[in-house]
């Protein structure tokens, strides 16, 4: 697949005021700081498409970015550390479980895990969650550059075992796995 557009749509508060584009919807899910904004400039060829920041927590409503006329990305608030009250933290999951829940062009959830360290406890419990309430899921290795290739391939394989699922890697800096990321999300329509 080539992207030969993207564009953002809205950035909603929650589920209700997201427009139905009639199209398949993917949603970025990882915590803050993972790289979800920096994966949607990449992909789409476009580094100012998506809001990046170096500062946790930067993402606080559901983003959605339709690409080309086949599909519609889902940035969704970041999971983990982030210097917000706990009744804004509590806010977002409320939204982001009734989005997951009930959105019914949401075809898979990708969930993204970074390259450069051990996947983390609330990795691991949002992935239960996804699994526990039948939310398709695959994962995307984030940050593979700050690591060798063989760490690329062990710890893609250590997520795909934990996670039972499909782990794909991906870098900013190094536009090699992009394709085959685009090929599943076509898979998947």
């Amino acid at each position: 697949m080539k992207i030969k557009q993207a564009k953002f749509i809205i950035s909603s508060p929650n589920l209700a005021l997201c427009p139905d584009l009639n199209l398949p919807e993917f949603a970025l899910l990882g915590r803050s700081n993972v790289g979800k904004s920096s994966f949607i400039n990449a992909i789409t060829r476009n580094g100012k498409l998506a809001k990046t920041s170096n500062k946790p927590g930067k993402t606080r409503l559901i983003n959605l970015f339709q690409i080309n006329e086949d599909f519609v990305i889902a940035d969704l608030p970041g999971y983990g550390y982030a210097k917000v009250s706990q009744s804004t933290q509590a806010e977002w999951q409320k939204n982001l479980e009734q989005y997951l829940l009930k959105r019914d062009a949401l075809k898979s959830t990708i969930q993204f895990i970074d390259a450069r360290h051990e996947i983390q406890k609330n990795d691991f419990q949002m992935n239960d969650w996804l699994k526990v309430n039948s939310v398709p899921v695959f994962a995307v290795m984030t940050k593979c550059d700050y690591i060798s290739r063989n760490e690329v391939f062990t710890k893609t394989k250590k997520i795909e075992k934990y996670f039972d699922c499909v782990c794909l890697p991906f870098s900013v800096k190094n536009s090699m796995y992009n394709d085959e990321i685009l090929k599943h999300i076509e898979s998947l329509f």
